[in-house]
């Protein structure tokens, strides 16, 4: 009550002069706002008596809910993967780094790391509600080590593991608990994988399938145990093929449970996955279509050497390989960048490029009610985008703190 009764108080600011993207649709509404929330300005008036405190002109710009990146493994020099003892620091440098790209909430993403970098890592990435401070962090994606060595693409070999007979308990002990992750990317044909799958759904953690080799009665299978998502799409597993078309066949499977809606991750940067390959998949399913960046540490820092967890990696223009090989090893591409070009390669709607990086995401993390949308009630998370879609603010919680509600202005 006494929340409530706060941001009752808390002022109410009005952005005009916008398109707003809620419904799937552009509209030319004003925007308002009140302690962190989206205000229903009908009520505002005939039941509170109340107008604007403040009002802001948006000069013509599209309002679109904030960017939400569930696979990001780092940045600006920042390494998820890398143990230290002050991972906080690292995790809130990229949260503040990355509005300027429009996101205002992440998954912070470890690659396949030796035990003791997980037991060290994971206890210092709580999750947190984003703020003046920087994006929210949503929960932890793990990303491996139980997956496939054949596609296990940038990820060290060496700390690989498959499942025990006590499978469960051996996930437990890998990583040293659960309690702050979101998303575990897992190979499905491993043994034992469809009981971790039941048991990490139950626990509210989604279960992605990734760097795999599994045929798609086996995809199928573990999207009946629970697994909602694919890990960055075509990218390290077996290529479509006619008669089995593997996990990618998930898109237009008749086999899923009757109201299961699959998602899938895709890193539009121009060099992972080839705009024909982003126009198939999205013309298949574009419900489900997510955008990540998979970026790396070396993102906004340009070329030359960094890391990825255990190994090397080299920057060269705009793509990121495993040092001294051919294997492409996450992107250095924005978020808002991703956007960008997969509305240029797939032709499709400025609203559904928008909802692939914001809606989706938020809907296959089961929190459609408050992010990734500008719906009464939902948060008060949004980027300010040109017409060209590129990024001159973002808001987190609008009117939470009357002193300071914009996290960033630019342009």
């Amino acid at each position: 009550m006494r929340g409530g009764q706060v941001a009752a108080r808390a002022p109410v600011i009005q952005f005009t002069n916008c398109r707003i993207l809620r419904g799937g649709a552009l509209l030319r509404e004003d925007l308002w706002v009140r302690g962190g929330r989206i205000l229903d300005p009908e009520k505002l008036f005939f039941e509170e008596r109340r107008v604007a405190d403040e009002q802001r002109d948006c000069g013509g710009c599209i309002l679109a809910p904030g960017f939400i990146d569930v696979q990001i493994n780092g940045g600006f020099g920042v390494d998820f993967s890398q143990a230290s003892e002050d991972v906080g620091s690292g995790v809130a440098l990229v949260a503040r780094r990355i509005l300027s790209h429009g996101v205002t909430s992440f998954c912070p993403t470890l690659v396949t790391s030796p035990l003791e970098v997980y037991h060290k890592v994971l206890p210092q990435i709580p999750v947190k509600s984003g703020g003046p401070h920087g994006a929210g962090v949503l929960g932890v994606h793990l990303e491996g080590p139980f997956i496939s060595r054949e596609k296990r693409g940038a990820h060290p070999e060496a700390h690989l593991r498959s499942f025990e007979a006590d499978a469960f308990q051996d996930m437990l002990a890998t990583y040293g608990g659960l309690d702050n992750v979101r998303i575990v990317t897992l190979a499905p044909e491993l043994g034992h994988s469809h009981e971790v799958i039941r048991e990490l759904t139950a626990l509210g953690i989604c279960v992605s399938l990734g760097h795999s080799v599994a045929d798609l009665g086996t995809a199928e299978e573990a999207v009946q145990s629970g697994a909602t998502f694919i890990t960055h799409l075509f990218n390290a597993m077996l290529p479509f093929h006619h008669r089995d078309p593997g996990i990618v066949g998930l898109l237009t499977s008749d086999r899923l449970p009757a109201g299961r809606r699959i998602f899938y991750g895709m890193i539009a940067d121009g060099i992972h996955t080839n705009p024909a390959a982003l126009r198939i998949a999205h013309r298949a399913h574009p419900k489900g279509l997510v955008l990540v960046t998979d970026a790396v540490p070396a993102l906004g820092l340009g070329n030359g050497r960094h890391t990825l967890g255990q190994q090397e990696v080299e920057v060269d223009g705009l793509t990121a390989y495993v040092a001294g090989t051919n294997t492409l090893s996450g992107s250095i591409a924005p978020m808002d960048t991703c956007v960008r070009h997969f509305l240029q390669a797939t032709g499709c709607s400025v609203e559904s490029a928008l909802e692939a990086a914001s809606l989706h995401p938020a809907q296959l993390l089961g929190l459609e009610k408050c992010k990734g949308t500008l719906d009464f009630g939902a948060d008060a998370d949004f980027v300010v985008l040109d017409d060209s879609l590129h990024v001159r603010a973002t808001y987190i919680s609008v009117g939470l703190c009357s002193a300071l509600t914009t996290c960033l202005w630019w342009g």
